[in-house]
């Protein structure tokens, strides 16, 4: 009696201890989550830069974490910085450009099946700068607020990715001994599967990050140079979306075939018609060409998962959740298919 009572204490005791380092560790989890999705996402390159430095892995792990900290965090913190700024301006560049009233409908408005008398209607009833004035007030400050809403996500987001790296630097430094301890822990929950699991996860990581991610962040690299070069205002901001829009299935055309739409309502048809071309061949090309060059064949990444992870992501984890919720589904998605389908191997993350 006595010595179950002694268990009890123990097992109630670790139990606290437990709840506690939870409680300790909640501020960070969206932190730590982050920092181990970026270093299995990058740990071949760490392992090659560590043979570089001579195996001096404190220096290896600074150095990526500086390389991560200037190609990621520097670009978003500039891009927040400027955000709030050209709000404003954007919106009386807009109310500027509609001073003069809407164009009279085109005849394909009110050939529309359906909703072609009423779209004609409401787009002559707008055309009207009065009515068209009334309707920028109406709408102008919630979407004013809701983009420096954004802005503020945005700033918010560029510090926890600064937190991320600094976590980021501690993972790669230790990350051997980390992935030790874990396949030691997970041999003790799932024995044999242990191995397979460990290797679904690091492919499955990087398949989403190389794949999905990387691809957007090309698109949208490439949507800002087109921007810059046609002359369309705030192309950095446009670039943004199209990054953030690439994760839907016809995201990129709305924003480059807004822009050409834009630049031809401006009477610059060339112009127009280049960043139609640049748009549908250089940006919407990519999603065709590269991802499924970063992605493995064996990665098999539901378009529902990443798109849920997408909205999820960010409901739950704000802007960094971006990356962590595609992430977080598919890895469960691999973790749940290995489980029903076990396959022996004994890889390496």
């Amino acid at each position: 009696m006595e010595k179950r009572i002694e268990q009890i204490v123990q097992i109630a005791a670790l139990v606290m201890l437990v709840i506690g380092c939870l409680f300790v560790l909640r501020p960070f989890v969206t932190a730590l989550l982050g920092a181990a999705i970026m270093c299995i996402a990058t740990w071949p390159a760490y392992r090659h830069l560590e043979r570089l430095t001579g195996n001096r892995r404190s220096l290896a792990a600074l150095v990526m974490t500086l390389l991560l900290t200037i190609v990621v965090i520097l670009p978003l913190a500039l891009l927040a910085a400027t955000l709030s700024d050209s709000v404003a301006p954007a919106f009386d560049w807009v109310r500027a450009a509609l001073a003069g009233g809407l164009p009279p409908p085109p005849d394909w408005v009110r050939a529309t099946p359906f909703v072609g008398n009423s779209l004609d209607a409401g787009w002559r009833e707008l055309a009207s700068p009065e009515k068209l004035e009334e309707a920028l007030k109406r709408f102008a400050q919630p979407a004013q607020q809701g983009l420096l809403q954004f802005g503020v996500m945005l700033g918010e987001g560029v510090l926890q990715l600064g937190l991320v790296s600094f976590i980021g630097f501690f993972l790669y430094r230790d990350g051997e001994a980390l992935l030790k301890w874990l396949r030691s822990a997970m041999r003790r929950v799932s024995g044999t599967l242990a191995p397979g699991l460990l290797l679904t996860v690091g492919g499955t990581v990087r398949g989403v990050v190389y794949g999905i991610l990387g691809t957007a962040l090309v698109q949208g690299i490439l949507a800002a140079i087109g921007f810059l070069i046609a002359g369309v205002p705030a192309p950095a901001l446009l670039g943004f979306l199209t990054f953030l829009s690439s994760m839907l299935p016809v995201g990129p055309p709305l924003i480059w075939g807004g822009a050409a739409i834009w630049l031809f309502y401006q009477d610059k048809v060339g112009w127009a018609v280049f960043m139609a071309i640049y748009g549908l061949i250089v940006v919407s090309g990519v999603d065709n060409v590269l991802k499924p060059l970063l992605i493995s064949r064996g990665s098999n990444l539901p378009f529902v998962l990443v798109f849920f992870g997408v909205l999820g992501g960010v409901i739950a984890f704000g802007f960094i959740g971006l990356f962590l919720g595609p992430v977080l589904l598919t890895v469960g998605y691999a973790l749940l298919r290995e489980w029903v389908h076990p396959r022996s191997s004994s890889s390496s993350v």
